[in-house]
C-alpha cells in the first residue's frame, strides 16, 4: 500500500551502504518513475545524470577540490568525506533542472517539479530496498564546469543510492493536526 511506502522512506547514507552494485536496469525503473512526476504546462523539467564506477570517483575529486580552491579553511575530515562518499554509493545521480526556454510556467513550479521526481524515485528506491538520499552541497554551484550543463540548467544536489546492512528505524512525526486548519470551522 503506497501510505506504508511513504512512512518508510527515509535518508540513508553513504557510510551506511554495502558493496552489492545496483543494476542498470534498477536505475532506469527509478529513473521512469521520475519521469511521472506532476508537471505543470508539461514542461517536464528534470534532468538526470548517472554516476557508477569510475566516475563517482571522478565526481568526489572534483567536488573535493572545488571545497579546497572556495573554502580558506578547508577540514581534512570533509576533503575525506567528499572523495570516499561518492565511492561507498551503488550509483549517484546528479539531480538537474531545465528551465522551460519559453518561461511559461514560474521557476518555483519547475523546482517543485523536480522535487515531485525526486520523491518519486525516493518512494521507488524504498520499494526496492534501495537506500537513498538526496544531497544539496554548496559546491552544486559550481557543477557546470563539471557536468557540462545546458542553457538554462542547473544542478539540484545529487542522489546517493546503495543497499545497507543496517537497520533503518522508524520515525515519529508531530501529529498533522497541529498542522493544519480546517476552514470551514472558522466563524
Amino acid at each position: 500500500m503506497i501510505f506504508d511506502l511513504i512512512q518508510k522512506r527515509r535518508s540513508v547514507f553513504p557510510a551506511q551502504y554495502n558493496d552489492k552494485p545496483i543494476a542498470r536496469t534498477d536505475i532506469e525503473k527509478i529513473l521512469e518513475a521520475a519521469n511521472w512526476a506532476p508537471t505543470h504546462k508539461k514542461t517536464e523539467p528534470w534532468r538526470f545524470k548517472v554516476f557508477q564506477g569510475e566516475s563517482q570517483a571522478k565526481l568526489g575529486l572534483f567536488l573535493s577540490l572545488k571545497y579546497m580552491e572556495n573554502d580558506p579553511k578547508p577540514k581534512e575530515f570533509k576533503i575525506k568525506k567528499l572523495i570516499e562518499n561518492p565511492k561507498r554509493a551503488g550509483a549517484i545521480i546528479a539531480i538537474c533542472m531545465q528551465l522551460d526556454p519559453l518561461e511559461s510556467v514560474p521557476e518555483w513550479e519547475e523546482i517543485a517539479a523536480v522535487a515531485m521526481a525526486v520523491q518519486n524515485m525516493w518512494l521507488c528506491c524504498t520499494e526496492m530496498g534501495i537506500g537513498c538520499y538526496w544531497s544539496s552541497p554548496g559546491l552544486i554551484k559550481y557543477m557546470d564546469d563539471f557536468l557540462n550543463l545546458n542553457k538554462g540548467e542547473q544542478c539540484m544536489g545529487f542522489f546517493y543510492m546503495g543497499y545497507s546492512d543496517a537497520d533503518i528505524p522508524s520515525v515519529q512525526r508531530n501529529s498533522i493536526a497541529d498542522k493544519t486548519v480546517w476552514m470551514d470551522t472558522l466563524g
